[in-house]
């Protein structure tokens, strides 16, 4: 059984996700660095965050790597510090699951995320069950570092035109839905000048305001506050603030496929190079590409996938359509206080949010799930019934097929028992008809299987 998924390693705390799990992960993450080198550890607010990262520093301690325990801490301010002071990191969250689960993800020393082919090699030490323990004189040293938000915060700063920012003097909302972020984000506007006015800023692992997913339907206090206070936009990050979302003036908010866009189009606009995205993100981006006589690179869904092929081919953006954007200029991972920061020094251009929104093509997208038996097999039979059709597809990830008007994503999903299908379109009607197919195909398919 894959024990890594799109993102680390997820499930129900103290039920999949237990102590047991963390130590034996730690200790392969130590036997597959040789028993040497250092490791940072943290946490986001989770209320099961604190037993699961006690088990894995027990386990990076016993196969003799040194420990640096960073406390509760956004998943990039931890890749930041990775970067300058770590051989790897461990960072203990589920990013935008529901509260009841948890999760363990590796990061690389350079402070991306770890490669999929060194998640692979643990893998194996982890089922071997073959563990480099050291004998009770070579244990690894612990340490405590509480100053690594403070730390990554000066260097976000730094990465944007903080006094552009600070002269326009803006009023931002912003929901940091007890996470993580709520140890940055506040920090961070108030040193760029701004008037913060904060929801859910109290760090509190039960998520008492809304689930850690910043979705359109969560955020509605959000909105009516940005509207109410006569805010020039609001925010919102997800659990371990490595993703943010956005409200406009009006209180409307913007979807994460026009951001990735606008994000895409401002920074071509300073810097030209390549940009990348996965197979799943919207044509606004080949657009953006395009007008700007830049390259883009597709890949297969994941910020791990993105990331890598940011580095490979030295891309100056990248980032996928949920709010997950990658600033290479500060660090190759997705960072959603860089992301706001950069927002602000747009909009200190004078542009109001809604305008810069409408600044990309317009597409129109629909989504669904399709049950199924044996994922597998549905999709080689899809991909079959596709090219007997003469259809155009791509296979980087999923099927893709890909038409003069639109396109449809067919992808299973690497969690449960189910086909995803997505579809865009220049028109709402034919997105769903887009769509539609594609659900055709995968029933289709699915009976196929069924009869054999």
């Amino acid at each position: 059984m894959a024990l890594f998924g799109t993102n680390g390693v997820r499930g129900i705390a103290n039920e999949y996700l237990n102590p047991e799990l963390a130590v034996n992960l730690a200790r392969s993450l130590g036997t597959y660095m040789g028993s040497k080198g250092t490791v940072a550890i943290g946490c986001d607010t989770r209320i099961s965050g604190q037993m699961l990262k006690s088990a894995a520093i027990a386990g990076a301690l016993s196969t003799g790597l040194n420990v640096i325990d960073v406390g509760i801490v956004p998943t990039p301010s931890i890749q930041y510090y990775v970067r300058d002071y770590a051989d790897a990191g461990i960072v203990i969250t589920a990013s935008h699951n529901p509260r009841e689960y948890n999760g363990i993800k590796f990061i690389a020393g350079d402070g991306s995320e770890f490669p999929r082919d060194g998640e692979k090699e643990i893998e194996k030490i982890y089922y071997s069950g073959k563990y480099a323990l050291v004998s009770w004189e070579k244990t690894g040293s612990f340490k405590t570092d509480p100053g690594v938000n403070e730390y990554y915060l000066k260097n976000v700063i730094n990465s944007v035109d903080a006094e552009i920012i600070r002269n326009r003097r803006f009023k931002v909302v912003i929901d940091t839905g007890c996470g993580a972020g709520s140890l940055t984000l506040p920090f961070l506007l108030s040193e760029l000048g701004c008037q913060v006015l904060t929801l859910g800023a109290q760090p509190d692992g039960t998520f008492p305001w809304r689930n850690p997913e910043p979705a359109p339907e969560a955020l509605t206090e959000l909105s009516k506050l940005v509207k109410m206070t006569g805010a020039d936009m609001g925010a919102a990050h997800d659990g371990d603030a490595d993703r943010i979302v956005f409200i406009d003036e009006n209180g409307e908010f913007i979807n994460e496929e026009i951001l990735l866009a606008m994000m895409a189009k401002y920074i071509l606009e300073n810097e030209k190079g390549p940009i990348v995205t996965p197979v799943s993100s919207s044509q606004r981006m080949a657009d953006v590409a395009k007008d700007a006589g830049v390259e883009l690179y597709w890949t297969a869904v994941g910020s791990i996938n993105v990331a890598r092929k940011m580095m490979e081919v030295n891309a100056v953006f990248g980032g996928e359509g949920n709010g997950g954007l990658i600033f290479p200029r500060h660090q190759y991972c997705r960072d959603g206080a860089v992301a706001c920061a950069k927002i602000l020094e747009i909009l200190a251009g004078g542009k109001k949010l809604s305008e810069l929104a409408k600044s990309v093509p317009e597409y129109f997208n629909a989504k669904t799930k399709v049950p199924s038996e044996d994922t597998q097999a549905t999709m080689e039979r899809v991909k079959l019934e596709a090219s007997e059709l003469g259809l155009k597809i791509d296979t980087l990830d999923g099927i893709k097929i890909l038409y003069e008007d639109g396109w449809v994503l067919i992808r299973p999903s690497g969690t449960e028992p189910i086909i995803r299908i997505f579809a865009e379109a220049k028109k709402q009607e034919r997105a769903e008809e887009l769509m539609q197919e594609g659900v055709n195909m995968v029933i289709g398919a699915e009976k196929a299987s069924i009869l054999e």
